[in-house]
């Protein structure tokens, strides 16, 4: 018998005391769910893991033993259909992703995924209408905007005003590599997103013209995609990616008038911000901007994903819902588009 999925979480809550909990479907058991994203919220008290998925069992025991989750399935419809979450999150390669999103929409589940938000701009744009139909809240994990210590040096910047240039670098390694799922889905649109991302969000605007160059170096895929992108607020925007480099570096700039803010936020690097011909205005470490150790909240993912339940819970949509990741997927179409 199907479960009516709203009077049900009408009686959770209604029964959840004083902590307004939301109950969350879990589907995906992979690298990344068990790194980041079901770690932040097993600490979150007003979050309950209603059930999860994985069409392989080790994985999906594996993971269920490890955050004490009773309510375990194979078929993602029948756990929806049992457990009646609220919010479903769905950690699937990209090219496996839209048919779960749609179906989980249609139900009128407010929905997390990572980024791609789909293979092509076509099917996050329908995402996001579907979304949008059913009153459905959405996010897509472009964590780089969660990061605390970008977001202090943001707004250390922002103090004299708007950005006036910024810059996303994001270089590997991937010599000899294959193409990313076999060829399912290209660099730029899987992985270099974030770096094409973050610059809408440094910048706060939206491209107004650009010119850019996309090449395949040292492969017969293309793997550097290099672009200068003036935004309608009058910010310069700089991507720099090369996935024939010497290691994985991935930093970023912010310039505003007489003050700059560099940042490397991995656990090695730093950040650092000089203002007015040189004087040493701030460096720190992530960990010290984070406050923590861990790399879940180093690096954004605790933050992005208390976003999400937060947006949940006062029925606003979140930062990155699947709207705005149309905006960030036309910047890669056109980024393509106009390589010289």
């Amino acid at each position: 018998m199907r479960v009516n999925i709203q009077q049900e979480n009408a009686k959770v809550s209604s029964n959840a005391g004083h902590i307004r909990k939301v109950r969350v479907g879990l589907i995906g058991c992979g690298n990344m769910a068990n790194l980041v994203h079901y770690p932040s919220l097993a600490e979150f008290e007003d979050v309950e893991f209603a059930g999860i998925c994985d069409i392989v069992p080790q994985k999906l025991h594996s993971t269920a033993d490890r955050f004490n989750i009773e309510a375990r399935f194979t078929d993602f419809k029948e756990m929806i259909e049992r457990t009646a979450p609220e919010a479903v999150y769905i950690l699937m390669p990209p090219h496996q992703l839209f048919d779960i999103v749609i179906h989980c929409l249609r139900l009128g589940l407010h929905v997390f995924i990572e980024k791609p938000p789909g293979v092509y701009s076509e099917q996050t744009r329908n995402m996001a209408k579907l979304a949008e139909r059913n009153g459905c809240l959405t996010m897509v994990g472009f964590n780089r905007r969660f990061i605390p210590l970008l977001r202090l040096l943001k707004d250390m910047v922002k103090e004299r005003g708007q950005i006036q240039q910024c810059v996303a670098t994001f270089y590997k390694h991937w010599v000899g590599g294959e193409p990313y799922y076999g060829g399912a889905v290209d660099i730029l649109t899987c992985d270099a997103i974030h770096a094409v991302d973050a610059l809408r969000w440094m910048s706060e605007s939206e491209p107004k013209k650009l010119v850019s160059s996309v090449r395949a170096v040292s492969s017969y895929f293309k793997n550097s995609f290099n672009a200068l992108i003036e935004f309608e607020n009058g910010c310069v925007g700089i991507l720099l990616t090369n996935w024939a480099a010497g290691r994985r570096v991935h930093t970023f700039e912010m310039h505003g008038i007489g003050i700059s803010a560099f940042a490397n936020p991995d656990p090695d690097g730093e950040g650092i911000v000089y203002a007015d011909d040189g004087k040493l205005i701030k460096r720190i470490t992530p960990q010290e901007a984070a406050g923590s150790e861990q790399w879940h909240k180093i690096y954004g993912f605790y933050d992005e994903n208390r976003h999400f339940i937060d947006c949940i819970k006062a029925g606003k949509l979140p930062q990155t819902h699947f709207g705005d990741a149309v905006k960030t997927m036309e910047l890669i179409d056109a980024i393509y588009r106009n390589s010289i």
